[in-house]
């Protein structure tokens, strides 16, 4: 005998089948979307930024060791924008990355609970701060800091970008570091406290190198952040388009000449800022590689 529930199963099940299929069907176009998205970005600008090098006879390898840029006389070079997006971004690292690691490595091992409801919400605000008010934060204590203390007659300069730079890569660092080293097994430093070792030497010889992988994502995504940065660079780096000698000297990153000049430019000047969008993102690609690269390691 057929029982009277079972059409009733029969539609469920059909119903839920066909709601499994829509869902997956409208990831798959979200998927699809993300990366048509991506490839019609990449593709726009590489057109963009190639043809004065396939069609109008300028040369890739004089654009990126020349020293001028000078769009008036028909002079593009970007050897000193590289150079200032290469040192600040370097100078950052220097500075943020070991204190967003201890910052990351004090929240997730040693502060008690009650001075982690202070500190998390602090570092979750910092990373939503807009990046002009870190330039306007720059520009109004920083810069003038540093042209008092060096008795400069310009406080606009790399250090500035720098130190900049490194408060703006904190809450990146903090926040992903400190979810990796929260992943480390307990097991691992019961096993270590219980060989006598000390809490430091715990944290120094087992449980950062166990979250090593994550932190190099930490540092590689705080290197992004800095590369990337356009805003808050333009208001402190004094946008001289010179190669610099002295971290006190005015800069331009490669970024901040995108955004100052995009505005008005036209035809080969135009052509020339997507050009110098080129290099930023073959930047950003070395960055992705050297990430899977230092993470397969760290994996291993």
């Amino acid at each position: 005998m057929i029982s009277n529930d079972e059409p009733k199963i029969s539609k469920s099940n059909n119903r839920k089948y066909l709601i499994e299929n829509i869902a997956s069907k409208i990831f798959m176009i979200s998927a699809f979307i993300s990366v048509i998205s991506l490839l019609l970005i990449i593709g726009f600008v590489f057109y963009k930024g190639l043809t004065p090098f396939l069609f109008k006879g300028y040369s890739f390898m004089d654009f990126i060791m020349a020293t001028d840029w000078l769009p008036n006389s028909d002079k593009f070079g970007v050897t000193s924008m590289i150079a200032a997006s290469v040192l600040a971004t370097l100078g950052s690292l220097i500075i943020g990355v070991p204190i967003g690691i201890f910052t990351a490595t004090f929240l997730a091992e040693i502060a008690p609970k009650s001075v982690q409801r202070i500190i998390l919400p602090a570092v979750e605000l910092l990373s939503g701060i807009p990046s002009v008010l870190y330039g306007l934060f720059g520009l109004a204590f920083i810069v003038p800091k540093i042209q008092s203390i060096l008795n400069l007659p310009k406080g606009q300069s790399l250090l500035a970008v720098i130190l900049v730079l490194a408060i703006m890569m904190l809450p990146t660092i903090i926040s992903v570091s400190q979810t990796a080293i929260k992943a480390v097994p307990a097991s691992y430093k019961e096993g270590s406290l219980a060989l006598g070792a000390s809490t430091t030497e715990t944290i120094f010889r087992v449980t950062l190198p166990a979250a090593k992988s994550g932190i190099l994502a930490a540092v590689v995504l705080g290197v992004g952040r800095a590369i990337g940065e356009t805003m808050a660079v333009i208001l402190v780096a004094g946008n001289s388009p010179v190669i610099p000698t002295s971290i006190v000297d005015s800069v331009r990153p490669l970024t901040t000449n995108i955004a100052l000049e995009m505005g008005y430019a036209y035809g080969t000047h135009q052509e020339m800022l997507f050009a110098t969008g080129v290099v930023l993102f073959m930047f950003i690609l070395i960055l992705n590689l050297v990430l899977r690269k230092l993470t397969s390691k760290g994996d291993k």
